[in-house]
């Protein structure tokens, strides 16, 4: 009885703690897909509203879209990519680096930020994808940057970047 009743407060403590930071709302897609990112905002910064996400697009993340909010802004950072990327039979060479919104979103309210993107064929399956966010509210600003080294993971780091794991893709028929 005592084990069962320490591993419930185990189990709900470390939830908590997942459940505190900015995560994507689906932890895996397949390399050469496109794909829906959604960021999940829970808080804010100790407790003062949230006024502004950005979002940093890894490399060999293209054709970024982001989704409008209502009362929110939202503006774009282009720039040249590290490779050049062929998407449709084009050749791209520059896109979408940065999603910036700005609103917002009181530390009693959860809300999620979406943008759209094309997975490239210059991923690695079996390797996750950071996404760095950094949340600004007033004056406050929390870095949700830090990726996992070799011997840690997600659980290891106090601000954890949103990661997506990348898979294999289905064949198409």
């Amino acid at each position: 009885m005592k084990r069962t009743a320490l591993a419930l407060t185990i189990l709900v403590a470390t939830s908590g703690a997942a459940l505190a930071h900015i995560s994507l709302e689906t932890g895996e897609a397949a390399v050469e897909s496109n794909y829906k990112g959604i960021l999940r905002v829970p808080h804010g910064c100790n407790g003062a509203a949230t006024t502004k996400i950005r979002v940093q697009i890894p490399e060999g993340v293209v054709a970024v879209k982001p989704m409008p909010k209502s009362d929110w802004t939202v503006e774009v950072v282009r720039a040249k990519y590290a490779k050049t990327y062929t998407l449709y039979g084009a050749e791209i060479s520059e896109g979408v680096t940065e999603i910036i919104w700005t609103g917002n979103l009181p530390d009693d309210f959860y809300d999620e930020f979406a943008f759209r993107g094309r997975l490239t064929d210059q991923l690695k399956v079996d390797t996750v994808l950071y996404f760095p966010v950094i949340q600004e509210c007033g004056k406050t600003t929390e870095r949700w940057i830090d990726i996992p080294l070799v011997n840690q993971t997600e659980d290891d780091l106090q601000f954890p970047a949103p990661g997506l794991k990348l898979i294999r893709g289905e064949p198409m028929d």
